[in-house]
């Protein structure tokens, strides 16, 4: 198929419509669920209060308000895709936002701006010693503030949502990967995601991956855990990105009617704990020649991880102290492989590195 026929057929997936409305219109769409924001989402999105009185005061100011996208389901009614934390912000700031079990959020508090420093203690209508409303002018020039709503119609292909929250949010600096891939799961099946971050919280594994706390706070433990079931269960196409091969991964995992989860949880579980009384924090370290060291790499995770998981059942048959001498002698014996040094390098792309070490990995654990 040509490039242009690619084209073609791609923007037929997409169905797009958009148009301006004020925010007193859009905050009545919410009030009346037929705007909805998923409350999960909170999790991965906190402005802080300066983050919020920076926004409100921008509306105040006049200052162009960016989009936000929505999908329309089949009902009719608009599900937020992108631009959480601008409309949680006026939403909370006005008393309209609701959180899980359709709790109120409690109104927000502005604080002073280099520009607006009387904007210090404002609320929105309520008023105790320490704060005072921001006036009906205030309120009014707010609710006439225009934003424009981008909107995916439904006629788009279902899995559309997911691929314009992935654009929409990966490569900017406010949410990595692991990020945006977590609030994908979250979209698609809320027990999916739960499910993917009980394995990631599982001792044997962060034991053995043994992150450093700036890695693990950036959601890397759940990020590690679904790389390992995108392996064994989603086969990889060489030349496509490895980011957009794992977001597809959790996008059909996640959907899949199909997908065990009891026996993949069951095989993980196996997996890092035979990892973990055998070789331990040094199983995804580099192997100098004299001993194990340095930091925790991607590289050698895939294989370790991937090899093993893929020969559970015959590693488990052997006895204790044979798992040891096999597992230490198999990550030693990759590590001398010339063709994993020439595939795991820092300079090796990421889409040769998966397309020529999972082959491999999965031969380096087989029992002979």
């Amino acid at each position: 198929m040509s490039l242009e026929q690619e084209i073609q057929d791609a923007r037929h997936e997409i169905v797009t419509d958009g148009y301006e409305m004020s925010l007193g219109e859009i905050i009545n769409l919410y009030r009346d669920d037929e705007l909805t924001i998923n409350p999960n989402f909170q999790r991965y999105y906190v402005w802080n209060e300066s983050q919020k009185t920076r926004f409100v005061e921008s509306i105040i100011l006049g200052i162009p308000v960016p989009p936000i996208f929505v999908y329309q389901n089949e009902d009719g009614v608009w599900e937020l895709v992108d631009g959480l934390q601008r409309l949680s912000t006026i939403l909370e700031f006005t008393g309209e936002l609701r959180t899980e079990g359709d709790h109120f959020a409690e109104p927000s508090i502005m604080n002073g701006t280099k520009m607006l420093p009387s904007l210090a203690n404002k609320t929105w209508d309520s008023a105790d010693q320490n704060t005072e409303p921001i006036g009906r002018v205030q309120q009014l020039e707010i609710k006439r503030t225009r934003m424009r709503v981008e909107i995916l119609k439904k006629e788009s292909d279902p899995l559309a949502k997911f691929e314009l929250f992935q654009r929409l949010n990966t490569g900017g600096t406010h949410l990595k990967p692991q990020e945006v891939r977590n609030v994908v799961m979250l979209m698609i099946d809320k027990n999916f995601h739960d499910w993917v971050h009980e394995l990631a919280k599982l001792d044997d594994f962060l034991e053995t991956i043994s992150l450093s706390d700036q890695l693990s706070q950036r959601q890397m433990p759940a990020e590690l855990a679904i790389r390992l079931l995108a392996y064994r269960n989603v086969p990889y196409r060489p030349g496509l990105d490895v980011h957009e091969y794992i977001d597809d991964a959790v996008i059909d995992l996640a959907r899949s009617e199909d997908f065990d989860k009891d026996k993949e949880a069951d095989i993980f579980r196996r997996t890092f704990a035979v990892l973990h009384k055998t070789i331990g924090q040094e199983a995804f370290k580099r192997w100098s020649g004299n001993g194990f060291g340095g930091m925790f790499l991607m590289s050698a995770y895939e294989s370790v991880a991937f090899g093993v998981s893929q020969n559970i059942d015959q590693i488990e048959a052997i006895s204790d102290p044979e798992q040891d001498k096999f597992i230490r002698s198999r990550v030693i014996k990759m590590w001398d492989d010339e063709r994993f040094q020439r595939n795991s390098g820092a300079g090796v792309r990421g889409t040769t590195r998966l397309r020529n070490l999972l082959p491999l990995a999965n031969g380096y654990f087989k029992l002979a």
